[in-house]
């Protein structure tokens, strides 16, 4: 049995690691998934063909908004390419910022209206992620999604088919589609 002393301190110090871990939430942009998508968007360059002359210079990966995940872009640009192409990370504040890049990442809670992005971005063959629920069916390429506690990512080829980009059927086989 417990002293009165220990159990107060055992209850300090579990309202202590309370807070902590509450503070580390507390700004909205904390992703403990943020290196998984990464790896995710990194491993799409590689199952999705853009056109012929979206290969010639740097390989754009743009980030809209605040989020974990741009850190985590900047670590695997650091030392990969794709189709020998550098790979380059942009990140973007608003919609009117937008320009051409082969993938573009919008985090959820993003303050951007989607139609704004689309706009933007609609004579380019740009890949377009989301993390929101129901972004695939309303526009977006890729959308991350967890399922049985688990990241998934959910493909709308159509969406795809719609800025000039190829979907392998691999990338097909690993995703939960939607139309």
């Amino acid at each position: 049995m417990l002293n009165c002393g220990v159990r107060i301190m055992i209850r300090q110090l579990t309202a202590v690691l309370f807070v902590v871990l509450l503070t580390l939430g507390a700004d909205g942009n904390y992703d403990t998934n943020a290196k998984i998508k990464a790896v995710y968007i990194y491993n799409f360059t590689k199952y999705i063909e853009w056109p012929k002359d979206y290969r010639e210079t740097s390989f754009v990966i743009g980030v809209l908004g605040d989020t974990p995940l741009y850190e985590e872009l900047e670590k695997i640009s650091a030392t990969k390419k794709v189709f020998e192409q550098p790979i380059e990370i942009k990140k973007f504040t608003s919609a009117s910022d937008l320009n051409k890049c082969h993938i573009l990442y919008i985090p959820s809670g993003s303050k951007e209206p989607f139609s704004s992005v689309v706009t933007k971005i609609k004579s380019y063959s740009t890949l377009i992620v989301t993390d929101t629920p129901g972004m695939a069916a309303k526009g977006s390429a890729i959308n991350f999604v967890i399922m049985a506690n688990r990241q998934k990512f959910e493909l709308n080829e159509s969406n795809a088919v719609k800025y000039n980009l190829k979907v392998s059927n691999s990338l097909e086989a690993l995703a939960i589609l939607v139309n």
